[in-house]
C-alpha cells in the first residue's frame, strides 16, 4: 500500500459543519489543510439572523462527533426530544413517541453552537488553518488553483468543497446537476421562555400540521423554542401587514400565537429561505493540477424533514477519512471510492426526506396514521430486531440509507406472508370445525 503524502496542498472550501469536521479528521492524519470561509468568523460576528433551522442530531451525527471527541460536549449543548407533539387545528395536541420503547430521542441543538464547537476543535488541531472572509468563486483544476472574488488565486492540489447547496465550486466545475426547489419556503420565529420556563413541552419536536403547510418548534437550552414555518412562498408573501400576520396566526395557530410576543417583528424581519434538493454527478473532477470533490450540501442538499442534513454530511466526512485509510492516502482513489459508496445513500435519504414532508404536514394529524404508528410500535416490541420502522433505521441506527427501503420491503413481505399463513391455518381449522359439527 502506498504511503500517504504530506506535501499535497489540501484546501477545504466552507467552514460550516462538514468542512470543520473534515478539517479535524484530516489534521489528525497529519495532513496540513487550509479552510476558506466566505463569512467573517461567526464566533465573533454572530450567526446570520433567521437562518439557523435547529439541528436534530441523531445516531449518525453522534457517531461522527465521537470520532473527534465532541459527542459528549455536543449532547451537553442539546435537548433530547423523545417524540413529536402534534398540534391539530381544533383538536387536542397529542404526543407520538419516536421509538417503540419511548426511550430513544433525537437531539435539538443550535446549528451556530455546534459550528462554534467544531471551529474551536479545528482551530486547536495541528496542521489546520482557518481563513475567514475569503470568498472562493471556483477552482481551476488544470492550473491547480483556487479562484477568489477579488481576482486572486492560491495553489491547491486537493480541494474539498463543503460550500453549501449553492456551491460556487460546483458551479465552476460545470458538473451535471439538478436543483429541485419546493414551492415552499421557510421563515423562523421564536417562542421565548414564559415565566422563566419553557412555554411548550421541551421533550418534543412540536408540529402544527396544516395540510399544505406546517410549523415546527424545537427547544433551546435557554428555554426558548425556535419555530420554523414551512409554507408556500405565496402564502408567506400574502401576510404583508402586521394586522394580517396577527389575524392569520390567531386563526391557524391559536395555541401558540399568544406565546410569541415578537411575532410581527420576527415575521417581517426574518428572511424567507428556500428548500432545495440537489442531485449532482459526478462529485469529483480531476485535472492536471488538482482534484476536486464535493461533500455535504454541495454534493447532495436535501430538505430538512427527516432531520438528516447534518447527520448525512457528517457521514460524508467519516467516509472520506475511511477511504483515505483504505487507499493509503491516494486522494484520487479515495475520492472515487467515497463517491461510489455515498451517492446511493444520499439519493435514498433525499427521497425519504421529501416523503417525510408529506407525513409531517398532513398525515401525523390523522387518527388512521396514529393507529398505524401504534401498530408499528407494537410489532417492533413483539418482533424486536426483526421488525424495525423506517424512522428507527434512519434516526437510531447507522445502517446505510440505501439499504433501508429494501429492509422495509423484506420485513413487510415477511409479515404479509406470516399473516397469509395464519389466515390459511385459521381457514383449515374452521373447515375442520364445521365438518365435525356435521
Amino acid at each position: 500500500m502506498a504511503a500517504e503524502r504530506r506535501d499535497e496542498r489540501v484546501a477545504i472550501v466552507g467552514a460550516g459543519l462538514a468542512g470543520c469536521l473534515l478539517a479535524v479528521l484530516l489534521g489528525r492524519r497529519g495532513i496540513e489543510v487550509t479552510v476558506y470561509e466566505r463569512r467573517p468568523d461567526p464566533r465573533i460576528a454572530g450567526a446570520e439572523r433567521g437562518r439557523s433551522i435547529n439541528l436534530a442530531i441523531s445516531a449518525r451525527g453522534l457517531a461522527a462527533l465521537e470520532q473527534v471527541g465532541l459527542r459528549d460536549r455536543s449532547l451537553k449543548q442539546a435537548l433530547p426530544m423523545h417524540g413529536r407533539m402534534v398540534h391539530p387545528l381544533g383538536r387536542e395536541q397529542n404526543f407520538q413517541p419516536y421509538s417503540a420503547d419511548g426511550r430513544r430521542a433525537i437531539n435539538s441543538i443550535s446549528r451556530a453552537q455546534l459550528n462554534e464547537s467544531l471551529l474551536d476543535t479545528a482551530e486547536a488541531t495541528p496542521g489546520v488553518t482557518l481563513r475567514f472572509s475569503q470568498r472562493v468563486t471556483g477552482v481551476d483544476v488544470q492550473a491547480g488553483a483556487l479562484l477568489f472574488e477579488d481576482g486572486g488565486t492560491e495553489a491547491a492540489d486537493v480541494v474539498l468543497a463543503g460550500d453549501g447547496a449553492y456551491s460556487a465550486v460546483r458551479r465552476s466545475l460545470g458538473l451535471n446537476e439538478d436543483a429541485d426547489f419546493l414551492e415552499h419556503g421557510y421563515k423562523e420565529l421564536t417562542v421565548p421562555p414564559r415565566d422563566g420556563d419553557f412555554a411548550l413541552d421541551p421533550d418534543a419536536l412540536h408540529i402544527w400540521p396544516r395540510g399544505t403547510s406546517m410549523m415546527i418548534a424545537l427547544p433551546n437550552l435557554d428555554r426558548s423554542f425556535t419555530c420554523t414555518l414551512f409554507w408556500p412562498k405565496s402564502d408567506l408573501a400574502a401576510l404583508d401587514s402586521p394586522e394580517k400576520v396577527t389575524a392569520y396566526f390567531a386563526e391557524h395557530y391559536p395555541d401558540v400565537a399568544g406565546l410569541i410576543p415578537d411575532l410581527v417583528d420576527d415575521y417581517e424581519r426574518n428572511p424567507v429561505g428556500s428548500l432545495v434538493t440537489v442531485r449532482c454527478r459526478p462529485w469529483t473532477r480531476r485535472g492536471d493540477g488538482a482534484i476536486v470533490a464535493l461533500l455535504g450540501d454541495a454534493a447532495h442538499a436535501i430538505v430538512p424533514f427527516f432531520g438528516q442534513g447534518a447527520n448525512c454530511a457528517f457521514e460524508d466526512c467519516i467516509e472520506i477519512d475511511r477511504c483515505l485509510t483504505e487507499t493509503g492516502g491516494d486522494w484520487a482513489r479515495a475520492l472515487a471510492l467515497y463517491e461510489e459508496r455515498r451517492k446511493p445513500n444520499t439519493d435514498a435519504i433525499a427521497e425519504m426526506a421529501l416523503d417525510n414532508f408529506i407525513e409531517m404536514r398532513d398525515r401525523v394529524s390523522s387518527p388512521v396514521y396514529r393507529a398505524k404508528q401504534a401498530a408499528t410500535h407494537a410489532l417492533e416490541r413483539r418482533l424486536a430486531g426483526r421488525y424495525v420502522s423506517r424512522y428507527e433505521l434512519v434516526s437510531f441506527s447507522t445502517m446505510p440509507y440505501a439499504r433501508i427501503p429494501a429492509r422495509i420491503r423484506r420485513q413487510n413481505l415477511a409479515l404479509a406472508g406470516a399473516a397469509s399463513a395464519a389466515l390459511a391455518g385459521l381457514a383449515v381449522l374452521l373447515r375442520l370445525a364445521l365438518r365435525d359439527r356435521r
